[in-house]
């Protein structure tokens, strides 16, 4: 026991955004994956087919690209973010750098090569190609999850929209080829534009608004005008 609380609470405490963000993620994926086989084996009847074993449909190119599809869109989303701000500012938001300090910003701001710290990751205090990978890090990663899981999709996509149009007695068509066709444009934008649509409302809702305690909103007190800073 540490201060009445049992051993090892610091750990829950100190990860509990992540565990809870990725605990949640789990249960909605299983509700997915049960939802996603009861509406799968209801077309199969439609169509006067067999259904399809549980175990099998979580292994199909159906199951993947709806689930694909959703990824690609998240990880554009946080790209786009994460390079966006770097130039662009909402006066107002705490989504937003303040309006004077636009671009990378100095090394003595960023704490980056002769004014790295004790603390500071390794890399942030050399020069080079290291810290010029290691100052791009976040935004490289998000980048290629969105180009790992938009080529996820649409590999998926295609195998699923095959296994349609064998079905209906159509002829299937190849990668390149379904990249072209109206169902692989339809899922794919109808996830950007949701994505985008959140993030223009969270900058803009989040310059009148207020969430006390959230790192996400202003404090309660603080003028419209307040521009990044976080509660």
């Amino acid at each position: 026991m540490t201060d009445g609380r049992p051993r090892g609470w610091g750990f829950w405490r100190d990860n509990s955004l992540t565990l809870a963000f990725g605990g949640a993620f789990v249960l909605t994926l299983a509700c997915q994956a049960v939802a996603g086989h009861a509406e799968f084996n209801e077309q199969l009847t439609v169509d006067g087919l067999q259904p399809l074993g549980f175990a099998d449909y979580l292994t199909s190119s159906d199951f993947a690209v709806d689930v694909t599809e959703n990824w690609q869109s998240e990880f554009l989303q946080f790209f786009l973010y994460v390079f966006g701000t770097v130039w662009l500012v909402q006066r107002g938001s705490p989504e937003s750098k303040e309006v004077h300090k636009t671009g990378p910003e100095s090394e003595e701001v960023q704490r980056m090569g002769d004014h790295a710290r004790a603390d500071s990751p390794r890399w942030a205090g050399t020069g080079g190609w290291r810290q010029a990978l290691y100052s791009r890090s976040l935004g490289i990663v998000m980048g290629g999850l969105f180009v790992l899981s938009w080529l996820a999709q649409s590999i998926t996509g295609t195998a699923a929209y095959n296994g349609e149009q064998l079905r209906r007695l159509e002829d299937p068509v190849t990668w390149a080829g379904y990249l072209g066709t109206p169902d692989f444009w339809n899922r794919t934008l109808q996830n950007w534009q949701s994505e985008l649509l959140a993030v223009a409302a969270m900058v803009v809702l989040s310059i009148y608004l207020r969430q006390r305690g959230s790192p996400e909103s202003k404090p309660v007190g603080a003028a419209h005008t307040t521009t990044g800073v976080e509660g």
